[in-house]
């Protein structure tokens, strides 16, 4: 089964997201309000994805996804925002992530694709 890292200063977001990757056959087996914490859960358990806000308390999820995605780690990360213009698709591409999705289409078939083409 495809684990699934959960990173958002938001835990209503992350409530939802949760349920949605549940649904969709996916286990979010670890959650993260910041960076810091993300960093300490990775330490602890392996995801297969990591699903991360640009906008985080102390950081941003780009610096995120260039670490998730660099060398030794290698993680996928899918980056969301409520901000639909927080980012671009090529900025996100830039950080290493693969895919940036608006939270408004987070239901969307774009993120179940992503996630699936693992």
């Amino acid at each position: 089964m495809t684990t699934v890292l959960i990173v958002d200063d938001d835990e209503r977001f992350r409530e939802l997201a949760r349920r949605m990757l549940t649904a969709w056959g996916y286990q979010p087996d670890s959650e993260a309000g910041s960076v810091t914490e993300a960093l300490q859960r990775v330490a602890t358990s392996r995801s297969d994805f990591a699903l991360v806000d640009v906008g985080l308390p102390d950081g941003t999820g780009l610096q995120l996804s260039r670490i998730l995605s660099d060398a030794p780690l290698r993680m996928r990360v899918v980056l969301v925002s409520s901000d639909s213009e927080a980012t671009t698709a090529q900025e996100a591409t830039a950080a290493g992530a693969a895919a940036f999705v608006p939270k408004t289409d987070l239901s969307s078939a774009l993120l179940h694709s992503v996630l699936r083409d693992r």
